[in-house]
């Protein structure tokens, strides 16, 4: 996760100094977020005006800005960014924020986002345009990161307030905000103090003044103050945030939800949820095991020194599966096995016949979900030729590639199915995890995909297959298949005990001058460890940190992709659990009730990665038209596109003859991915009244 300095907003003051520099701020009557779906009575002429379902970001390149910025793109709001660096930007005027569609007076923008309360000077004719706009049309303001003051609903922070580093503070959601914008939330937000020698977040905490509603705040002396707030007054509504963030700390991913749903009121295109999937690879097969002596694994081609044949092999045992299926059960929490049944028939020939490991998970089949890992686990690209280091994709006397065949490659897929399905395992023929993602393009050896893979794919069936997201973050086609992209979990698949596991992270994560191989210091993307770590404290004491906080980073960034382990991280001192208990606790001690997390399987995360793609394909070409009427909104995208629209309780959904209940509930509203019912062209939702 990135952390690090953030400038303090342009206008800030650190103390008391006279006369503040941004103009006394004017909002609307502070009402609940649906009341405020239609537009207040002095904006209410003979036309109900129309409000189109875009956002409007006014960008100083701020750290602030870009965390939300990164949200609305996020979630798939559409938004209009404005540079206010670029000398050729748009001026904001009446006719750049506003005009008449059809005689209807139409607002462009259903919500604005500013880097600060004056971003434009308190008295410059862009900034009385717009608070013009937003008082006519009953427009929300968000203020990225501005100071405490009055001209924000604020006393100065030396009026019984706070100003400083945040780092390790525990700010609480207020009554207001629980009922409000941030109804998603447990309660309290720890700010993230990852590193003791750099502040990381600064902020300052104001008591509130007449027309302020609290609703995020922090201790302080005799009382609170606060943190984040709505200001209404002189007919505007602001959103004030008075402390520094940027889009991946965990304080601002917690309430980068609310943000946008108080912008935009409650009604807007777009959704997000907090997933959470983990798939443990090689169920059924051994796993090599990391030699501290020899700082490599015997068995891979580059372990100088080993026979080739490795000892001593990773394998759960009946009592780590049980301790799964119990595991499961107290945590509420689902594991996708992703197994290899060739692997366990072999493991059993090998073992005198029987294999109680295998008979235990079969037995237990029902509590996981499976996902087809090909039958043995061979390498299905190129055909390796391993008597170089690094290995080399073999070629024939012409100089061409040579590459494993579509017939093995579909025997690989045809034969794990078939060989679950005689053990009475559900496993979707749709879904599959090739060994180390090969078949898929592998740099540098390999850049292309092996040309038999698609073909065996769709001899098989497969719609969905993974693809290792260091490498390829995005989707992509693979003939009539589609990758899905997995997030590799620093817990490694080659260690059973806390001690190996610091052990080959010293490897990999310290200097040469430390002992280490040096990656680190080769590696732009990497970071060295100051020091080794201890390897009898080093993985609990930083290693399960730092990996729950990454894969939690991922749960709340509303990223869909799954995270993947191996078996061995169950087997023996059963890494994997310490890590996700940390995730499971810290997220339960974040969310309320009605935010739970989303375990999706390989094909919901497939078709939601397909279905985003396609949404920001119609956005970037302008094809996608939203507006909201009063408490009626209308979308309309090209044919074959659904759209995700965010809405709130009570929300319902027009048909060709009556109506049906909008979405499903998530995070205190309703939301789905919709498209128009038979015969009819567009989106129609009616909103409840207020």
């Amino acid at each position: 996760m990135e952390s690090g300095r953030i400038r303090a907003p342009r206008t800030a003051h650190r103390a008391r100094t006279g006369t503040p520099r941004g103009a006394r701020v004017a909002v609307l009557a502070a009402a609940a977020l649906l009341a405020t779906v239609v537009p207040s009575a002095q904006a209410v002429a003979a036309t109900v005006p129309r409000i189109d379902l875009t956002v409007l970001v006014v960008d100083d390149g701020g750290s602030a800005v870009e965390a939300i910025t990164a949200e609305l793109k996020g979630s798939g709001v559409p938004y209009r960014r404005i540079d206010l660096d670029d000398p050729n930007r748009p001026v904001l005027d009446a006719a750049f924020l506003s005009d008449t569609v059809d005689g209807r007076p139409r607002a462009k923008y259903q919500g604005v986002v500013l880097p600060h309360e004056s971003a434009f000077g308190p008295d410059s004719a862009e900034h009385t345009a717009l608070q013009a706009y937003e008082r006519t049309f009953g427009i929300p303001q968000v203020d990225a990161y501005t100071w405490s003051h009055p001209g924000v609903g604020l006393d100065y922070t030396d009026q019984g307030g706070y100003s400083g580093v945040l780092d390790g503070a525990t700010a609480g959601v207020t009554a207001a905000g629980k009922a409000g914008p941030f109804r998603y939330l447990a309660g309290s937000l720890a700010f993230e103090d990852n590193d003791p020698a750099i502040a990381e977040s600064y902020g300052y905490a104001g008591r509130p003044r007449a027309g302020y509603t609290s609703y995020v705040d922090i201790p302080v002396d005799g009382g609170r103050a606060s943190l984040v707030g709505e200001y209404a007054a002189d007919g505007r509504r602001e959103l004030v945030v008075t402390f520094a963030y940027n889009q991946y700390q965990r304080q601002f991913r917690s309430l980068a939800r609310g943000i946008v749903e108080w912008l935009t009121q409650g009604v807007h295109l777009g959704q997000s949820r907090n997933y959470l999937s983990v798939h443990v690879d090689d169920v059924f097969a051994p796993d090599a095991r990391w030699d501290a002596t020899l700082n490599c694994t015997p068995g891979d081609f580059d372990c100088v020194g080993d026979d080739g044949e490795g000892a001593n092999p990773i394998r759960m045992t009946v009592a780590d599966a049980q301790y799964a299926a119990a595991w499961q059960k107290a945590s509420g929490f689902t594991l996708d096995m992703v197994y290899n049944g060739g692997q366990g028939e072999q493991w059993k020939t090998e073992h005198g016949g029987t294999d109680p490991l295998t008979d235990r998970l079969v037995a237990d089949r029902a509590q996981y979900r499976w996902i087809n890992h090909t039958y043995t686990h061979p390498f299905l690209g190129c055909v390796q030729d391993n008597t170089v280091v690094p290995w080399q994709c073999a070629k024939d006397t012409a100089g061409n590639t040579l590459w494993v065949s579509r017939s093995e490659l579909s025997a690989q897929i045809r034969d794990n199915h078939n060989w679950a399905v005689s053990k009475g395992i559900s496993v979707d023929r749709g879904e599959l995890v090739t060994g180390e993602h090969s078949g898929l393009r592998t740099l540098p050896q390999q850049p292309v995909d092996n040309p038999n893979l698609a073909g065996a794919l769709a001899d098989n069936g497969v719609k969905w297959t993974a693809s290792d997201n260091s490498r390829e973050p995005q989707q992509r086609a693979v003939g009539a298949a589609k990758t899905v992209p997995r997030h590799p979990m620093n817990v490694y698949y080659n260690v059973g005990t806390a001690a190996e596991m610091a052990d080959e992270y010293n490897w990999v994560y310290t200097s040469r001058a430390d002992g280490g191989s040096g990656i680190c210091e080769s590696n732009p993307a990497s970071t060295c460890l100051p020091a080794p770590l201890d390897t009898a404290t080093g993985y609990a004491d930083r290693i399960v940190p730092q990996e729950a906080r990454t894969a939690l980073s991922h749960v709340l960034g509303n990223d869909p992709r799954p995270h993947y382990v191996h078996q061995s991280n169950l087997a023996e001192e059963r890494l994997l659990y310490p890590v996700l208990d940390r995730v499971l606790a810290d997220y339960r001690a974040l969310f309320a009730a009605n935010t739970p997390l989303v375990n999706p399987a390989q094909r919901d995360v497939g078709t939601e990665l397909s279905r985003r793609t396609a949404w920001d394909q119609a956005l970037a070409a302008g094809k996608v038209t939203a507006y909201r009427i009063g408490g009626t909104v209308t979308v309309k995208a090209p044919a074959g596109v659904t759209a995700p629209v965010t809405a709130p309780e009570g929300t319902r959904k027009r048909l060709l003859l009556g109506s049906a209940v909008f979405g499903s509930p998530y995070a205190g509203t309703r939301s789905a991915w919709t498209a128009p019912e038979l015969l009819q062209s567009t989106v129609t939702l009616t909103l409840p009244t207020a």
